[in-house]
Order: structure tokens, then sequence, then C-alpha cells
């Protein structure tokens, strides 16, 4: 059994610095060029549905910021810690693309996505409870409307309860090194898009199979809207078994035809 006893210090601090830099400049990255593309250009060169009205309060995109570099470095603990694990042989994470079938890559990621998207809805609802959303969430919710740089300004306390799922998960569930840095992008790109303020796919999208089972800008805005509803990171099913899911209830136009929209757009 490995033991956390077994890491070297000196390549742990390495890794975690590494890490650190690059979740922030990542995050950075692809915040800005969303930034740039809907809330810093004029909107006759904006190409999406703008969801929530007004703007972001003065000095509020600063905030986000400041609060998603201190995420970055509180999300990178745990990731270092896996790393010096694996390069010791103590973790799930493999290398070899046929030490399982090559079905499985693609399952592993299934697996981690709906855990995860399991992990973070019942949290994220545990921390709406009166006695936690204002030491742990209300952070979170001053972003109104929220933007790109959103996506990670979390309380400490919040970042921390999300740094460790995905970690301890690969310690034990078989998962392909590939395989882990897609979620990991796609992790950040999916939290960017649903902060990002506007939606980018079109509506006929949103009614189709995708919109209705996936998340994207136009179901978790309603979060930040109404606050005590679309819990879920990923996907549509826990905020749908549990009665949480207002997507339906707040537009209109997903009652619309699907190819009246694709033949006239």
């Amino acid at each position: 059994m490995f033991m956390l006893s077994s890491i070297d210090p000196i390549l742990l601090t390495t890794t975690f610095v590494g890490l650190t830099a690059i979740i922030a400049v990542r995050y950075m990255m692809i915040s800005g060029l969303f930034y740039w593309l809907l809330w810093g250009r004029s909107q006759d060169k904006v190409h999406a549905m703008k969801l929530m009205e007004g703007q972001p309060k003065p000095g509020m995109v600063r905030r986000e910021i400041s609060w998603s570099l201190l995420s970055s470095f509180i999300y990178a603990a745990p990731a270092a810690v896996v790393i010096e694990l694996w390069r010791a042989g103590g973790t799930a994470v493999y290398t070899d693309i046929h030490a399982y079938p090559l079905w499985y890559v693609p399952a592993s990621v299934l697996i981690y996505l709906f855990l995860h998207d399991t992990y973070f809805y019942w949290t994220h609802r545990l921390m709406h409870h009166k006695k936690l959303f204002k030491i742990m969430h209300r952070v979170h919710h001053e972003s109104r409307p929220p933007t790109p740089f959103a996506s990670f300004s979390f309380h400490p306390w919040e970042s921390v309860l999300g740094a460790f799922f995905l970690p301890l998960l690969a310690l034990f569930i078989p998962i392909h090194v590939g395989a882990v840095l897609f979620i990991l992008t796609l992790m950040t790109i999916c939290a960017v898009l649903n902060h990002s303020g506007y939606e980018i796919f079109p509506k006929w999208w949103l009614r189709a199979w995708p919109g209705k089972h996936l998340i994207s800008a136009a179901h978790h805005d309603l979060h930040h809207k109404h606050v005590r509803c679309n819990y879920a990171l990923y996907f549509r099913f826990w905020d749908k078994v549990m009665g949480t899911d207002r997507m339906e209830r707040d537009y209109d136009f997903l009652d619309e035809p699907i190819e009246a929209e694709k033949a006239t757009g």
C-alpha cells in the first residue's frame, strides 16, 4: 500500500507549483478568449443569445479572477499528490492503451463524468442549505450575470469540496492518462461556457437530444438567476429525477419545431 510518506516532498512541491501554473494559465486563456468573444466586442458581432439582462457590477470581473486563481491553487494540491502516487505506481491511472479493452476508454470517461456529476449535484444542493450558503457558496452567486471568468470563482471551502473527488476516483477506478487529460480539459471548457452569460448553441440544438440531456449556459444561467434549481454540472439527469430542472419552464422557444428553425437559420 502506497502511503503519502513515500512521496518525495521536493518532487511534490515542484509538481504542485507546476500544476497551479497550468491550471491558472488554462483558466485565463479559455475564460479570456470567451470573455473577449462574448463581452469584449460590440453586440452586433456577437451571434449568441444573451441570457440575463444587465452588466457585471464594477470590479466583479476582477473579483472573479482573484477567486478563480485561488481556486487553481487549491485544485492543484490533491492533483499533485495523485501525480506523485501515480509515478510510484499507486493509482488506477494507466498509460498502456492495451491494458484494458479499447471500448473501456470512452466508457471510463462516461463513468467519471457521471460520478463527478452526481457528486457535484448533491454537494451543490448541500451548499445551498442556509447554514452553509453564506460561508461556502455565496461568493459564486455574486456573479450575476456570470461571465466566463466566474467558472472557477469559488470560496476556498467550496474549492476544497470540489478539488478532491476526481483525484480520489483516480486511486480506485482505472482510467487511461489520455482520458484524464480529456476530462480535465472538458471540465474547464464546460465551466467556462456554462458561466459565459450567453448561449452559443442555437435554439434548435437546445430542443434536440443534446439540449434535453446535457447542460449548457442556458440551463446553468437559470441557477444564477433563480438559485434553487439546475444544480448539476454535465447532465440534466439528477435535476430531472429530483424535480429541480426548470429549463422548459423558463424558455418558451423549447416548444417550437426544430426543423422550421433549421430551414430558416
